[in-house]
């Protein structure tokens, strides 16, 4: 943010004021809220031993506020290749970014249990202003350390920026997190990025509070078109 010299003549105080209320509003007027093209609500229900602490949300079936973005971004992801730690046994790994992610068994990725992780290679870097992710929203549960990480290096070695660690005890080794677990919706989990720049994108998980296996249902990534 730019100082404004408050010992300027009053006619040069007014203009800069008047210059950096003009910035903001530009800037304000950029920017639109993120629209996602959310699947369907599914009645299920919720079970009785939900799991419950200073690190969970709690469960909510109203929609977190929307992030702003710049306008004119677009999901980048969609239909980009999609790689993974593990061989899955139900699905295969291009739905990740197939834009499918309804509560549906033929829509979800599954794989064995254990820290393990899927990546999308965007083809080249992006200026990326948010990602959203679904892991399974068909049943009422948390998943578990839900990392999600950034990078120019397809194998994670180096450059490599953590947007989302909700790991706070480091059980999968890749450092303490501070953001919350969360009930999966058909909101999925918008992550804002403010323009970190890569080309590769990794989510990692650990189960869930329902099962040992780990699941993805879609990855989507916002930014503007490269020109």
């Amino acid at each position: 943010m730019k100082i404004i010299d408050l010992h300027l003549p009053q006619c040069l105080l007014t203009a800069a004021c008047a210059a950096v209320f003009l910035v903001s509003s530009l800037r304000a007027e950029d920017t639109e809220p993120l629209a996602l093209n959310l699947p369907l609500h599914t009645l299920k229900g919720t079970p009785a031993d939900l799991p419950v602490g200073p690190n969970i949300e709690p469960p909510s079936d109203k929609a977190p506020p929307p992030v702003l973005v710049p306008k004119g971004v677009k999901n980048v992801a969609v239909r980009k290749p999609v790689t993974s730690s593990v061989r899955p046994f139900l699905g295969e790994l291009h739905q990740i970014t197939d834009e499918k992610k309804e509560a549906f068994d033929d829509d979800c990725v599954e794989m064995k249990k254990g820290v393990q992780w899927v990546q999308v290679d965007l083809g080249e870097p992006f200026a990326i202003q948010a990602i959203a992710m679904w892991h399974d929203h068909r049943y009422v549960q948390s998943t578990r350390d839900v990392v999600l990480q950034v990078s120019d290096d397809p194998e994670f070695k180096s450059g490599v920026t953590t947007l989302y660690n909700n790991d706070t005890d480091n059980s999968s080794g890749l450092g303490v997190g501070t953001d919350r677990e969360y009930f999966e919706m058909e909101f999925g989990r918008v992550v804002v990025c403010k323009g970190v720049k890569a080309r590769y994108v990794r989510g990692y998980t650990r189960g869930s509070s329902q099962t040992a296996l780990n699941c993805w249902q879609e990855i989507e990534v916002y930014a503007l078109p490269n020109k």
